[in-house]
């Protein structure tokens, strides 16, 4: 985050109407409510260089505002071994209702966002690399995709968890499970009321989080829909040239930062990558697409605009 400490100066901290539109600093702060959104009020407020209260009234306007529906913990992923896949293409559907049913149903996808010429982008979390035949073929019928592209998530595991076994079976207790499906629908609650509802001491609850916290097993988050604001969620597919730099991704991240949310590579299709970007109007939006074509490094951009999305249940949920 050290590269945005700058961004953070210059943003506006008071907001005189609050309206259905997001801000800079609106976007940081789900940014770090998405990685973790159990931090207090006074840690966002330090990362964000604003006070405790306009902290505070920011995440309530955002709440308001249908932007974050929800504050989330969940079992990691790393702990259950899951394996992410991201299918996208052009969908013949004419119901995405029908379809968000149908999908929930399938039980491994979590995300279904709609985009221009009805292009959808679909994401799933399975058990076993075995499933993924079964999954894809699911999709290409379920949703009436001809050409689906499925690719398998390659952002890579941070350095010092490379060597780390997890397995749930073992790494949980039933405590600990517990712990996780009380704070499942909301992450921010306090240690105490946990500890409350458990029957057990805030210490025992307090010790135990911290074990899951520093050995990757849970992870809270937020439902978030970006697009109940009046900005615009873009996804930019991206080419790279066989011989580009390595690190070009990254690069661009940083370069476009905090617009550019994150991305995905897979590691089925070499130099391919989703960008998920935000903008607050077209003409940023056409700045950011010429900037990332000018890259030395970059084959082709191609931006498809986000009308609609939805976060759905799976296993991962039901297992706690």
């Amino acid at each position: 985050m050290g590269f945005a400490l700058k961004l953070f100066k210059e943003v506006h901290t008071i907001r005189p109407f609050k309206g259905v539109t997001v801000d800079k600093t609106d976007l940081i702060l789900c940014q770090l409510l998405l990685a973790n959104s159990r931090l207090s009020y006074r840690e966002l407020a330090e990362k964000l260089d604003l006070s405790v209260t306009a902290v505070h009234n920011r995440i309530q306007s955002l709440i308001d505002m249908g932007i974050i529906r929800k504050f989330t913990s969940s079992v990691s992923a790393f702990a259950q071994n899951a394996i992410h896949v991201f299918i996208f293409g052009t969908s013949k559907t004419t119901s995405i209702q029908n379809l968000k049913t149908k999908l929930e149903a399938q039980g491994s996808i979590y995300w279904l966002a709609v985009g221009g010429g009805n292009v959808l982008y679909i994401g799933a979390y399975l058990r076993d690399i075995a499933e993924l035949g079964s999954l894809a073929r699911f999709v290409k019928e379920a949703a009436q995709m001809p050409e689906p592209t499925v690719g398998l998530t390659g952002s890579p595991m941070p350095a010092f968890m490379k060597n780390v076994h997890f397995n749930p079976k073992t790494d949980l207790c039933e405590l600990d499970y517990k712990i996780v499906r009380s704070l499942k629908e909301d992450s921010r609650k306090a240690t105490s009321v946990v500890a409350a509802e458990l029957g057990v001491s805030t210490k025992t609850i307090r010790r135990r989080l911290t074990r899951m916290i520093n050995n990757f097993l849970i992870q809270f988050s937020i439902d978030w829909y970006p697009d109940a604001s009046n900005d615009i969620m873009t996804i930019f597919h991206v080419d790279f040239k066989s011989d580009s730099n390595p690190n070009v991704a990254n690069l661009i991240l940083q370069k476009h930062y905090p617009n550019t949310l994150f991305y995905w590579s897979f590691a089925n299709i070499p130099g391919n990558y989703v960008f998920l970007v935000w903008t607050p109007n077209t003409k940023e939006l056409k700045q950011i697409r010429e900037s990332i074509e000018a890259e030395r490094s970059v084959q082709s951009v191609t931006p498809n605009i986000i009308y609609t999305g939805y976060i759905l249940q799976t296993w991962r949920d039901k297992i706690i």
